[in-house]
């Protein structure tokens, strides 16, 4: 077992434990010393109330919250006799991510992740962000209030993370582009015919990570990758036609950074959540991990290819986010949540989903701009009730 790289215990709450995210952080945890390393402020989950207080247990946290107000009385009981405090829904959510920390792991997924990040980050803490909403639905907003905060954004998203291990920050100016990697997903040598069939079963089945429903049918649609497009721009301080996006099958080239004088840099690893979670655990220094080495000859090859955004039309709808600005990005989330909803339900075909999201950013191509979290959650709402009204419309 690896010690953990810091000469004292270092704090470490985690949004969104029993997750994949959370997971894959609690093993890289382990490694890294456990609680001889690591003390946990605040840890939080959703339904599964046996393994979050399991976690609870082991990493000896002080605070356990599940999202689901209803579960209170079932973690109160999992927890009994432990003294480790309780809570339940987004109140408990924002008092979790308010504790005092160095790190908060950001893993929520949507936009109920927002609230609880944004309560670390108002005290200082590193965020460690693996939510995409956080940039993608409230960019300006966050960013501001990270310089305000004082604390360090470190990405965990594996192709944000790869561009900040090989962005130079002295060479900022000679940046040219910043190429984000996709697999492709399982349907990358589909035809748009054989596309509009697709169940929600068979997007679901990617080739290459393991991953929940959702975020495995917005990896097959490339929504995944349009949300990232967005978080790049803010992460990177990128216009939008810098950013480019490159399909690479085997996901071993996580991303790259383009440079003017032609050079390009990219980081390479095995697919594997942990490289990218070790490393914003570890930062500034590396830690040893318990994950693959690449054998290059057993590689053979990599391969480059052009998305076809006629059958990714996500990729065209980032773009238009991004130039129109202001809460587009928040829009565009809001109603892709609502068009997956309806296609995981049968309502709703694969390629549909893009028609949804694109009238809607039609419709709410306002203007507006976030002043406050309100004004982003309101974005959302309209967004959602907006997309709902088109598939009532359509039924």
């Amino acid at each position: 077992m690896n010690s953990c790289p810091e000469t004292s215990k270092r704090r470490i709450s985690i949004l969104g434990s029993t997750g994949s995210i959370g997971c894959n952080t609690l093993d890289v945890m382990t490694h890294l010393g456990g609680r001889e390393a690591f003390d946990v402020p605040a840890i939080t989950g959703m339904g599964n109330i046996e393994l979050l207080a399991a976690q609870a247990r082991q990493t000896g946290a002080k605070f356990a919250v599940t999202a689901d107000p209803a579960r209170y009385d079932d973690l109160k009981s999992a927890l009994a006799g432990t003294g480790i405090e309780v809570g339940a829904g987004p109140s408990a959510l924002i008092e979790a991510g308010a504790r005092e920390t160095d790190l908060l792991m950001a893993g929520i997924v949507g936009i109920a992740g927002l609230a609880p990040t944004l309560a670390a980050v108002a005290q200082g803490a590193d965020i460690a962000l693996a939510n995409k909403e956080c940039l993608v639905s409230a960019g300006d907003l966050f960013q501001d209030a990270i310089d305000s905060g004082g604390g360090k954004l470190l990405p965990v998203d594996s192709e944000h993370n790869a561009i900040f291990q090989v962005l130079e920050q002295d060479q900022r100016h000679a940046v040219d582009r910043i190429i984000l990697t996709a697999s492709g997903g399982p349907f990358r040598d589909f035809t748009r015919d054989q596309m509009a069939a697709v169940t929600p079963e068979t997007a679901a089945a990617h080739p290459n990570w393991s991953m929940g429903l959702k975020i495995s049918i917005d990896s097959a649609s490339m929504f995944n990758k349009a949300l990232e497009m967005i978080e790049a721009r803010h992460l990177f301080g990128m216009r939008p036609d810098q950013i480019e996006v490159i399909v690479h099958p085997q996901s071993i080239i996580h991303s790259m950074v383009g440079y003017s004088d032609g050079s390009v840099l990219a980081q390479l690893g095995a697919p594997d959540m942990r490289h990218a979670i070790g490393y914003a655990i570890a930062h500034p220094r590396r830690a040893g991990l318990p994950v693959e080495r690449l054998d290059f000859a057993r590689l053979a090859k990599l391969e480059f290819y052009a998305p076809d955004e006629a059958r990714f039309p996500a990729l065209g709808l980032a773009r238009t986010a991004m130039q129109r600005g202001g809460l587009q990005g928040a829009v565009l989330n809001g109603a892709k949540e609502i068009a997956l909803e309806a296609f995981i339900n049968g309502k709703l075909g694969f390629l549909q989903m893009a028609d949804i999201v694109a009238t809607t950013m039609d419709k709410l191509d306002d203007g507006r701009v976030a002043h406050s979290i309100e004004d982003v959650y309101a974005a959302d709402r309209d967004a959602r009730d907006v997309a709902a009204s088109l598939l009532r419309q359509s039924d």
